[in-house]
């Protein structure tokens, strides 16, 4: 991971913690196959990574996030009990979303 890349990023996101989040986010979503989503939207990732890529992309405010209100995190997340082995978890609301911006 670029050191400038990533000292740039965290002045447009103000928090080492949300832009962790973010940036992890969008890697995953890169690392996934097919869809529009998945395709990097800046131009020349050329020996980038992804969190490179998604860095970069956050810098030129190509994805936006937002953050969740002190009424949707503390509200209580209702849990359906289940004993199956692996079932899935409700993703936590205190989680930023990501999305694209509109150029």
């Amino acid at each position: 991971m670029n050191a400038e890349l990533l000292q740039a990023a965290l002045e447009k996101a103000g928090n080492i913690n949300t832009l962790i989040n973010v940036v992890s986010r969008r890697v995953r979503q890169l690392s996934a196959n097919g869809g529009g989503i998945t395709r990097p939207m800046v131009a020349d990732t050329a020996n980038l990574g992804m969190a490179d890529i998604a860095l970069r992309e956050i810098i030129e405010g190509k994805i936006g996030w937002d953050m969740p209100t002190a009424d949707e995190w503390s509200a209580p997340v209702k849990r359906k009990r289940s004993r199956k082995a692996g079932a899935k978890v409700p993703r936590s609301p205190m989680l930023p979303a990501i999305s694209a911006v509109a150029a």
